[in-house]
């Protein structure tokens, strides 16, 4: 397939594909295209986002049956050869042997890339080595002095995964301040959301309405705008003493303040009861994972208070209550949490 009708034909499942270099298409139109259009004759839409436990399975179950076809001992020694230098040449060839790309990305809708990404954030033992110790994190500053944004050096390196040093590294390289939020900081975060706010707004509306339209929008900000999807990279760099995940907490935790008055909705009696309500209406949603919760309806079990601020409670929730929590799939968290803390906290309050 030449370029142009490779682009064409990768728009329909793609949208935003012609931002994408010509290599890149070149690669989808050979490993992605069949697939899209097969999935499409099922009534399947491609998928981006964060991979269900569903899709996790798969890729588990694609991974296991190529080990057992070729022989090859471990997930790391298929997703990361490149760490074997003696068995390279042996995995390679097979790889190319067994159709490597199609067999793991067999029965999951999504760019082939993605999946292998997936992949190797799940396989890499390099990944799971929690906390940085403070020599770490001075190791990371050197190393990156050093080989600059070169991460699968610095991994090497360090024995950690590309994702979680470039991760870290970002999360380091400035002056980030990690105690109470200052008034100047608190300002200098309204500001930057603000900013990103009205320059989307400005985009979307500016060609499209007119201007008594555009101030009636200019009303429903608050529950159109402030706790969608905001480009928390941009506004960490406007803040520019905080990492943007810092960003993102403050901004839920202003935003409750504002939305509730200033009420503390999860404390004493009416926390316990926040929480009851939480457990029971995910036990009612009977779903198998995080991704089909609709965490906007469930706000309104705890107040009207953004969806950010409902995920945070849940977490701690099952941090808190649920032993070995991490090994557990999401219904069964659910579970435990219904037949053994439900009660507690009934009892409780």
């Amino acid at each position: 397939v030449d370029l142009d009708t490779a682009k064409q034909e990768l728009e329909e499942f793609i949208p935003h594909v012609r931002n994408i270099s010509d290599s890149s298409i070149r690669k989808m139109a050979g490993r992605d295209l069949a697939r899209f259009k097969q999935f499409k004759k099922q009534g399947i839409a491609v998928k981006f986002g964060r991979f269900s436990q569903k899709e996790n399975n798969q890729i588990r179950k694609n991974v296991e049956e190529f080990l057992l076809i070729t022989g090859i001992d471990s997930a790391e020694k298929l997703l990361f050869t490149s760490r074997y230098p003696e068995d390279k040449e042996t995995i390679s060839r097979l790889k190319a042997e067994h159709l490597f790309c199609e067999k793991l990305s067999e029965g999951i809708p999504r760019p082939w890339r993605l999946i292998y990404y997936r992949a190797r954030k799940m396989f890499d033992p390099n990944n799971y080595k929690g906390r940085y110790t403070k020599e770490e994190k001075e190791k990371l500053k050197k190393y990156h002095a050093l080989h600059g944004n070169d991460w699968k050096k610095i991994s090497e390196m360090m024995s950690r995964s590309n994702l979680s040093v470039a991760m870290k590294y970002s999360e380091i390289k400035s002056a980030i301040n990690y105690g109470p939020w200052s008034k100047e900081e608190t300002q200098k975060l309204r500001r930057a959301v603000e900013e990103v706010i009205r320059k989307r707004m400005e985009t979307e509306n500016a060609n499209s309405l007119s201007s008594s339209e555009k101030s009636h929008r200019e009303i429903l900000i608050d529950s159109e705008k402030l706790y969608q999807k905001l480009p928390w990279t941009e506004i960490e760099a406007k803040v520019g003493t905080r990492y943007w995940r810092q960003c993102k907490q403050k901004w839920t935790t202003i935003l409750t303040n504002k939305m509730t008055k200033g009420q503390q909705l999860y404390r004493g009696t009416k926390g316990l009861q926040a929480k009851i309500n939480l457990i029971k209406r995910l036990y009612e949603m009977k779903v198998e994972d995080a991704n089909e919760v609709n965490w906007e309806e469930l706000s309104n079990t705890i107040g009207d208070v953004p969806k950010a601020y409902v995920q945070a409670k849940f977490y701690k929730l099952k941090v808190s209550c649920v032993p070995f929590w991490q090994k557990k799939t999401f219904s069964e968290i659910i579970d435990y949490l219904f037949e053994k803390k439900l009660p507690e906290l009934e009892e409780k309050l």
